[in-house]
């Protein structure tokens, strides 16, 4: 009987999910909660996934133009080329190229906007950026020394009104005192080209000659770092680690390593943040369709009180009744789970096909590429997201079946069948 007690409360406990109710607010209740249940499990895995794909653009796109890591220094480095000698020796570093960073204004007559001006050597950025291989218009090779060309990109050069050919005035943070008064410094420069990376930096990134951003920024060395490319861009820190503790003997101590987690990191846990945050939320869903199973519980649990208490004097003990509850209502919470993951994971994988077919058969368009810098939803289906929220889920039914299965559990024979 010790071994079979367990088998015959979950056959109860499942015929009970089976029969039909005498009261139909109980089947209502009970439906409700499994319906709420894949509803939430349902959301949720969509929603994360859709979050891991924009979290993947992000990275790989913005990651494409910000390279992996840094090697700089506040004077400069003007022995850059030994430096970077040392820095490629390392197997997980693809390559390196010199840079020197500054800020100023674009201004023309349409406009004016701040951007991050970066003077690279056209030869060696394409070893650690793919904007040589996103121009529109124009090359990245266009940019020679001495000539004052400028590498825009598209956003840019859209709200600039211009294309290659055309003349922009690069404002500088610095000023030229003259007889006249105090000026700020100013250089006409030369569209060469531009560029479409599909990110923010389209909108707020120049490139210039390295040569002209050393004259343009009075910068004293030939290059303020390096800008590195490693093989792993989730290994990077320790790559770049292992670089640091190679550089000690070129140069002085002065070396500042950087990864990119220390300087687009910020974003990337916005982003992370913003997960966590939304999947918390929308596992509120998921606990209201808990609340749900304690409600329709509670109610069986009042509805078949005789039905306990014939089931007490045929010989099942309190643990035994607490079980075919328990048994019943986490089978309501598997089965709604079920549901939920399988259509949210189909969902979730097809769901950019889903939205272009939409897209379709509306006539609209739900993502303008000039705005999300994207033209499909993007998604990841990562299965230990489906896990996770899976179990959570499960965690919650069967937490949710306790107190109902406990109240079960102390029903006297006695009591129930008084007035029977």
């Amino acid at each position: 009987m010790t071994l079979l007690s367990f088998p015959v409360s979950s056959f109860i406990g499942l015929r009970y999910l089976r029969a039909k109710r005498r009261n139909q607010f109980i089947s209502f209740i009970s439906s409700f909660s499994l319906l709420g249940m894949a509803f939430g499990v349902f959301a949720l895995i969509v929603v994360l996934s859709v979050m891991n794909g924009f979290d993947r653009e992000i990275k790989q796109r913005i990651l494409s133009v910000v390279p992996h890591g840094f090697v700089r220094s506040d004077q400069g480095i003007s022995n850059w080329q030994d430096v970077q000698a040392v820095v490629n020796q390392h197997p997980s570093v693809i390559g390196s190229a010199p840079y020197i960073q500054g800020y100023g204004l674009l201004n023309r007559s349409f406009g004016i906007q701040g951007v991050e001006v970066q003077g690279v050597l056209p030869e060696q950025e394409r070893v650690v950026s793919s904007v040589a291989d996103k121009m529109l218009v124009g090359q990245l090779d266009n940019l020679t020394s001495g000539d004052y060309g400028i590498v825009v990109g598209r956003l840019l050069a859209r709200y600039l009104g211009v294309s290659t050919g055309d003349k922009v005035t690069l404002v500088l943070p610095q000023v030229n005192v003259t007889p006249a008064g105090i000026f700020p410094r100013q250089k006409r420069m030369t569209v060469v080209g531009v560029f479409e990376i599909g990110a923010q930096q389209d909108q707020s990134l120049a490139l210039v000659h390295i040569d002209d951003a050393k004259k343009l920024f009075r910068f004293p060395a030939a290059a303020e770092g390096l800008r590195i490319a490693t093989t792993d861009l989730y290994t990077a820190n320790r790559t770049l680690q292992d670089v640091q503790s190679s550089l000690s003997d070129v140069q002085r101590g002065d070396l500042e390593v950087l990864d990119w987690s220390k300087t687009q990191g910020g974003l990337f846990q916005a982003v992370k943040m913003e997960k966590i945050v939304v999947g918390s939320l929308l596992m509120i869903i998921v606990a209201v369709a808990a609340f749900n199973i304690i409600t329709s519980l509670v109610l069986m649990v009042s509805d078949k009180r005789s039905d306990i208490a014939v089931l007490r004097t045929l010989g099942l003990s309190s643990k035994e009744v607490m079980a075919i509850f328990v048994t019943q209502g986490t089978a309501v919470g598997i089965i709604g789970i079920t549901i939920g993951a399988v259509f949210g994971s189909l969902c979730a994988y097809f769901i950019g096909d889903i939205v272009q077919f939409v897209e379709g058969v509306t006539h609209s368009q739900v993502f303008d590429p000039n705005v999300y810098f994207v033209s499909k939803l993007p998604s990841v289906l990562m299965w230990d997201d489906v896990v996770i929220v899976s179990v959570s889920g499960l965690l919650m039914s069967i937490v949710a079946t306790l107190y109902p299965a406990y109240q079960a559990s102390k029903i006297q024979p006695a009591e129930a069948l008084r007035y029977e």
